[in-house]
């Protein structure tokens, strides 16, 4: 994809796969892509320049080499440059001390400069990344129905293949069932590796999947994106597990019936008919649980609703810290309340407390203020917004 826009450099070096499909169309594993002025020359070795050769947008230079930072400095040493950006939190320091040692080219250091030219996303980049989270919301629906049918139905397929004699999945098996559901047969790369976790596992915040034995009424939760092509998604559900059974009733967390949010109770059958599901109307039967639960999904609709293009990463950062402060959780919110998406699952701009950034029009981010509560449980609920005529819409 072709940049409509200049970095502050007319001329750079890159080894990121991110800024290279950008700019040319085409990354590998083992590439440096050189951007002079309007000349773009993309360097790799002979397992790639096949693919390369298929790929790479129309007047691109293809160089094959088996020493690809030899051959960079080669080409730079015949151009009339006088300087050249890079990044510096991928540059190794050998890479630079050999461009520094050989060049007569003044070399500019600048942390994330390509993230910084990707940071407003075209109207084309937007589309994709809608459609990767529509993508993604579908996988979501598709786990929780599965979840669904291995646990409550006896005669399910899928029980024979995941079921164990305890008849309940482990969060390391829930983690493998997503991990298919997500990919579709193949369709879909993962934007990053799911993070599933349950009941006490979900107080941190990036847990590793466990043994831990999934259960009727347990909350679980379930962060997930796919790639749609090469473009992230990105999204956070907390649920309560509700297929109905008796028998996978865990008696120390949660009740069959639980507690509506109009204090009445609501009953079994009737709880049935909804199953899990990852929709943000939730009800637990902890009401301390409910409180946080409801806690965050306020924090994050206060943030979407009153954000606005003007704002700096850490003013919109306290429009959701301060509703979770308010309510006496503000210690348990341990991270930051969003990123940019796009190429990268992690890219500019930041939404945290220290965020200098100031938001623009079609600039796109997560949402996603969180409660943990160690050795108890851990809520967080995520959606991406764009920012569009200064105010954001939830993609």
């Amino acid at each position: 994809m072709t940049s409509q826009k200049r970095s502050k450099f007319s001329h750079f070096i890159t080894q990121d796969e991110s800024a290279q499909y950008f700019e040319v169309g085409y990354s590998c594993d083992n590439a440096i892509l050189l951007c002079l002025g309007d000349e773009r020359v993309f360097i790799t070795d002979a397992r790639y320049t096949t693919e390369a050769s298929e790929n790479l947008s129309s007047g691109v230079e293809l160089v094959q080499s088996n020493n690809l930072l030899e051959s960079a400095i080669n080409i730079l040493s015949k151009s009339a440059i006088k300087s050249l950006g890079f990044d510096s939190t991928q540059l190794s320091v050998s890479a630079f001390e050999k461009l520094k040692s050989t060049l007569q080219i003044e070399l500019k250091p600048t942390p994330n400069f390509h993230q910084m030219l990707r940071i407003c996303k075209s109207e084309q980049e937007i589309s994709l990344i809608k459609e990767s989270q529509r993508l993604n919301k579908e996988a979501y629906k598709r786990f929780a129905k599965i979840i669904d049918e291995i646990c409550s139905d006896k005669n399910s397929a899928y029980q024979k293949v995941f079921l164990d004699d305890s008849h309940s999945l482990s969060e390391k098996e829930l983690f493998a069932i997503a991990k298919v559901v997500l990919e579709n047969g193949g369709k879909h790369d993962l934007s990053f590796c799911p993070i599933l976790a349950i009941n006490q596992n979900a107080a941190k915040p990036h847990a590793l999947p466990s043994d831990k034995k999934l259960q009727n009424g347990d909350l679980l939760l379930f962060d997930a994106g796919i790639k749609y092509k090469r473009y992230c998604s990105d999204m956070t559900r907390t649920t309560r597990i509700n297929f109905g059974c008796e028998d996978f009733a865990r008696k120390d967390f949660d009740s069959r019936d639980f507690e509506c949010k109009n204090g009445g109770k609501q009953k079994s059958s009737e709880a049935k008919s909804r199953g899990t599901h990852f929709d943000k109307s939730q009800t637990f039967a902890n009401k301390e649980l409910q409180k946080i639960y409801d806690t965050v999904l306020k924090a994050q609709e206060n943030c979407i609703k009153n954000l606005r293009a003007g704002m700096s990463g850490k003013q919109i950062d306290a429009l959701a810290r301060e509703v979770i402060q308010k309510a006496g959780f503000g210690k348990y919110f341990s991270h930051s309340t969003g990123h940019g998406i796009g190429l990268d699952i992690h890219e500019q701009p930041f939404i945290s407390t220290r965020s200098e950034t100031i938001i623009e029009d079609n600039m796109v981010f997560s949402i996603e203020p969180g409660i943990y509560i160690p050795q108890h449980y851990g809520v967080r609920i995520e959606d991406l917004i764009v920012v569009r005529g200064g105010k954001a819409e939830v993609l």
